[in-house]
């Protein structure tokens, strides 16, 4: 018995078995069965494979196989993506388990090889069951009508065990019986239950035929798939089966009754269901149809979430999330307050208008925890594709819903907040234009019935508070515009951003680190140091970047010195995050002629723009350079032609523009710059190099000039004068119809600078220029 006894790589198999002679193909993807198919090829190519009792076991242990199993040869191997293996092997014999070894990396297996023998005394039974067989199974392919080839080679062999392990392997048989007949090593029971597989088959083919003219004379001319499926209802009849397809049927009706349908919806649904029972759920219309009422009963139709209309709560939840937006809050809370009086009030579209980094997305997530309503967030940036808002039509192959009703079916309910992130980044191309296909979503006069293509159904977006974040609302249509109420969300002051980084940020790190505030310690001092030295930014993603350094810095100092604990000061900042990046000192000190600090308004919030005129010995001509838009061209040839046309006013010599060339260059160069602002501090530039006046560093100015001196009001004054109050600058010269933009500012900004308001450059250069009196009047 011990010379029968071998030692082989096993490799368990997920509803397949293989036969003695049979050659089979299959995939291998677990690490252990590609140990053992590596051993195998390291050796003689042996190994065992035999079937699992319960496909769905991943980590097998002995009792989750079966005894008897097949000892093979591998022939082939292809290794395919993603670490699977493709394994062709020859079945030699059948081989049962005596002992199973398994280790970290493969599974072994002691095989007792068991070789086919039959008894002299059974052996004319034996025959006489061949005979049997091959008649039966003669018959059996005829019926089935498959090639009648595998017959010649049948009738050659005489090895009877091979006859009916070959036959076997041929049939489409349950992997059960497959087993069975495997595990049948006594050569004469093993016939005699292929005989009566055999036998069983050919009475169920009889059956199938009677069941098939049975359905057809019920059915007549119907469709090949449908009479299919009508002889599947009827075997499952006969067998006492219950139907997996009136199940699913049954489910989608209790999920209709459920659903609280409007009346349209309802009988759409009740359409698609009706088209599913003659189509059937396997065919491809069917699977289209589940798909469609996957969407359209999961679709929140009458699910509305209480909202949480507690005045003091909201405010407590927002100004425990944020600091200062005191404009934001105040509106959210108005719309609780009218929605608490008013049961019927249509949500309100707001639009937070902000740079990067202000808490405009963030503001949205507290509204939604205020309210307690579910939230749901979709990013329009770089979105082209009208379908993404208004879905596909169902005509098409792969048709699905726009993201709209993607988003509601997310959030579960009738009225979340639904936030619409970056819309003022959509594009246009031949697929559509995305902001036409939001008119409609965000009209509170139409989104009551709002139409997606894939759904062709009204749904309700009414009941929805769609909050939108946009940098700048140039790029944002007119049309679209005017559906939302605008709130500003303007940069942060350096009180501010402090606040917001102790109050908010360095707890959130400190539990995004997993460290204790009894372990790292930041302070105030420190604080500060960062906000006014590090970042100068209108938000504080750069704040929040440095301190999250600075923690890890401080961590690492912790573990490598083994200290329990630090406290972080003004002088670890320069030690954490190097040498300090601004400094007040930025600003001029001194007094330049020619050079004068201008304001500017970017998607990224306000922005100083120093400007600077160089007068050269030439014949009258104007050089522009720093990458200067076409309005910014513009400002500058005006505010020339005003210098030109007032030259004796401002002490400047009348032929200067035949014998002095001016260049007006804004730094940085590589930077494009352009806006209808710079008109005043372009024309005081020119006055103080042509005149060899002085102008006062600590002045910034804004503001546009006409041809006849005359300033024009301007946009963005509190982006603008927070970038002048970051700069340490203490005067800002603005246009005088600006001078109600002045009760919008921080108090902090209010006390530190001086506004002056201004109606002509007289104006302006009287209180810019450091010596020479300019002649009143314009």
């Amino acid at each position: 018995m011990e010379n029968n006894i071998i030692k082989l790589p096993l490799i368990p198999l997920r509803g397949l078995s293989i036969f003695p002679y049979n050659v089979l193909n299959f995939d291998v993807g677990r690490e252990k069965s590609i140990v053992a198919l590596e051993t195998a090829m390291t050796k003689d190519q042996k190994i065992f494979l035999v079937s699992q009792k319960d496909a769905k076991v991943e980590d097998v242990e002995k009792d989750d196989i079966q005894q008897i199993g097949t000892i093979c040869t591998v022939k082939q191997l292809v290794r395919l993506p993603e670490n699977y293996i493709r394994v062709l092997v020859e079945g030699e014999c059948r081989g049962k388990l005596i002992d199973y070894i398994k280790d970290e990396s493969s599974i072994l297996g002691e095989i007792e090889i068991i070789e086919d023998k039959i008894p002299r005394e059974d052996m004319v039974e034996c025959q006489a069951y061949v005979a049997s067989i091959l008649e039966s199974f003669q018959d059996y392919l005829e019926v089935t009508n498959q090639s009648m080839d595998i017959m010649i080679d049948l009738d050659d062999e005489e090895d009877l065990g091979r006859i009916c392990d070959t036959i076997a392997s041929y049939m489409l048989l349950k992997q059960s019986k497959k087993q069975e007949l495997l595990s049948a090593i006594n050569i004469k029971e093993r016939l005699e239950k292929l005989l009566t597989i055999i036998k069983g088959e050919l009475e169920i083919v009889a059956l199938e035929k009677k069941i098939g003219t049975k359905v057809k004379s019920k059915i007549g001319k119907v469709q090949k798939e449908y009479y299919l499926r009508e002889q599947i209802k009827t075997i499952q009849e006969e067998l006492g089966e219950d139907d997996e397809e009136l199940k699913e049927l049954r489910e989608y009706e209790s999920k209709m009754v459920k659903a609280k349908l409007p009346k349209e919806a309802r009988e759409k649904a009740l359409y698609e269901i009706k088209r599913l029972k003659s189509s059937g759920a396997s065919s491809q219309e069917g699977l289209n149809t589940k798909t469609y009422l996957d969407v359209l009963l999961g679709l929140p139709w009458g699910t509305i979430t209480k909202d949480n209309l507690d005045i003091k709560n909201a405010r407590k939840v927002l100004d425990e999330k944020h600091y200062g937006m005191e404009d934001v809050k105040e509106r959210i809370i108005e719309y609780l307050a009218v929605r608490k009086v008013s049961r019927g009030l249509k949500a309100p579209i707001l639009c937070l208008v902000g740079p990067p980094g202000v808490g405009k997305t963030s503001i949205a997530e507290s509204v939604s925890e205020a309210l307690q309503r579910k939230f749901v967030r979709m990013s329009l940036g770089g979105v082209r594709d009208e379908a993404e808002i208004r879905g596909h039509r169902k005509t098409y192959v792969g048709a699905i819903p726009g993201r709209i009703i993607n988003g509601m079916k997310k959030a579960g309910s009738k009225n979340p907040v639904f936030l619409l992130d970056e819309i003022d980044k959509t594009g246009m191309d031949h697929k559509g234009n995305i902001e036409d296909s939001l008119l409609e979503v965000l009209d509170p006069e139409q989104n009551n019935s709002f139409r997606d293509h894939y759904l062709e159904l009204d749904f309700d977006l009414s009941k929805v508070l769609f909050i939108t974040t946009a940098n700048s609302l140039d790029t944002i249509s007119r049309p679209l515009l005017d559906r939302m109420e605008i709130i500003e969300v303007s940069g942060y002051t350096l009180e501010e951003k402090f606040n917001i980084a102790k109050r908010h940020i360095v707890p959130k790190l400190l539990k995004e680190h997993n460290v204790k505030e009894s372990q790292i310690k930041i302070h105030d001092s420190a604080i500060k140091k960062v906000v006014e030295n590090y970042t100068r930014e209108s938000g504080v993603r750069s704040l929040q970047r440095k301190l999250a350094t600075m923690i890890r810095k401080a961590i690492t100092e912790l573990v490598e010195k083994d200290k329990e604990k630090i406290a972080i000061t003004s002088n670890h900042v320069t030690k954490y995050l190097g040498v300090e990046i601004f400094s007040y000192d930025d600003m001029q000190q001194d007094d330049k002629i020619g050079v004068v600090t201008g304001l500017a308004w970017t998607a990224y919030g306000g922005d100083t723009l120093p400007i600077e005129v160089m007068v050269m010995d030439g014949n009258g001509k104007l050089e522009l350079t720093g990458k200067l838009g076409d309005v910014m061209k513009e400002s500058a040839k005006a505010a020339y032609s005003y210098v030109r046309s007032n030259a004796n006013r401002f002490s400047i010599k009348n032929e200067f523009y035949k014998n002095k060339d001016i260049h007006i260059h804004v730094p940085e160069g590589a930077v494009p710059k352009d806006g209808p602002s710079a008109g005043i501090t372009m024309t005081t530039a020119m006055v103080s190099a042509l005149s060899n006046s002085k102008v006062k560093h600590n002045v910034a100015m804004t503001g546009e000039v006409t041809l006849t001196g005359k300033v024009l009001p301007i946009g963005g004054l509190k982006e603008k004068s927070l970038a002048a109050y970051r700069m340490g600058i203490d005067t800002i010269i603005m246009p005088k119809d600006n001078k109600k933009d002045i009760d919008k500012l921080p108090k902090s900004v209010k006390n530190k600078i001086k506004f002056i308001p201004v109606e002509n450059v007289n104006e302006v250069l009287k209180n810019a220029l450091v010596i020479g009196e300019m002649n009143n009047g314009n």
